[in-house]
């Protein structure tokens, strides 16, 4: 049995991963987000399913293939929609602002462009809180909300990477180190529960997009705007003044130690937000969809009332 977080080497990847999907069978689609306040962007989707709409919005690092292991079981009943947002997987790598209101606005075009306003919504990681602002900004867009496993509050962490982004030169560095080895920056920034279950197919998913340099700087602009503590503490004190939250919301997270996102985070927003419906997995990490997808769509379809 693999040890939790205990990352192999990246020469002993295999080129498969061992639990099989089926993720580049999904009908991939693309659409122009057209006059958002990053211009025309036009944006990379897996759509699967037919029924009702469910959006899938993933986080830092990772693309629409970080759902790869719950795809086809939300689509037994929902028509389920997977993109990967602006500067990341498939879809433009644009410039401006990464800042974590533009982007939440930005999902909320790229909802009403391809028609799915007041559908169901899941975010993992970044995602998670990106899709918690835009609960809050346009509750008409979002009918339920999952959260699972978000960064919500402006930590030492947070504070470091701050203050890193900032240092003169920052971006070319970053650049200069990923672009030696983008695959092995991938592996050595995604982290499971169970660090087997990645491969060079996932290095090369994730890495892709960052070797070349427009791919590196929307990279960086989600490190040094996106994830600003000061945008984490002004959202905070919003979630404190916004009671009851203005959807139903079910906050997803695991009780181990995740080295990105740490548990500890999941209690205090559920003091913050104390009518969200709050439920604790094991043996995952921030990715409980990849580390365990069972008890994931278990949680998601006790919530969302799923059914086949």
């Amino acid at each position: 049995m693999a040890r939790a977080f205990v990352q192999g080497r990246f020469q002993d990847l295999p080129t498969q991963p061992r639990v099989p999907h089926d993720y580049f069978t999904t009908p991939s689609k693309e659409v122009v987000v057209p006059r958002t306040e990053l211009g025309d962007v036009r944006i990379h989707y897996r759509e699967l399913g037919t029924g009702e709409p469910l959006l899938l919005v993933h986080g830092l690092m990772t693309t629409s293939y970080s759902f790869r292991y719950v795809l086809a079981e939300l689509a037994r009943t929902r028509r389920v929609i997977a993109l990967d947002l602006p500067g990341a997987g498939r879809s433009d790598m644009v410039r401006g602002s990464y800042a974590p209101d533009v982007l939440a606005r930005f999902l909320g075009h790229f909802m009403t462009t391809v028609g799915i306003e007041g559908s169901d919504v899941v975010g993992n990681s970044m995602g998670g809180y990106l899709t918690m602002r835009l609960a809050v900004e346009r509750p008409e867009l979002v009918r339920r909300l999952v959260c699972i496993h978000a960064p919500m509050f402006p930590s030492a962490r947070f504070q470091a990477l701050r203050l890193a982004t900032r240092l003169p030169g920052a971006s070319a560095l970053l650049h200069a180190i990923v672009a030696r080895d983008p695959l092995r920056w991938a592996h050595r920034n995604v982290h499971y529960f169970d660090e087997s279950l990645k491969s060079l197919e996932e290095a090369e998913e994730y890495g892709r997009p960052l070797a070349a340099r427009d791919g590196c700087d929307a990279f960086f602009r989600y490190l040094s705007e996106t994830l600003d503590p000061r945008a984490f503490a002004a959202f905070a004190r919003t979630l404190e003044a916004t009671r009851p939250f203005p959807v139903p919301l079910l906050l997803l997270y695991t009780r181990e130690d995740d080295p990105m996102v740490p548990p500890e985070v999941g209690r205090r927003l559920a003091r913050t937000i104390p009518d969200a419906k709050m439920v604790w997995l094991d043996r995952a990490s921030h990715f409980p969809h990849v580390d365990a997808p069972a008890a994931t769509l278990a949680a998601i379809g006790g919530f969302l009332g799923l059914s086949r």
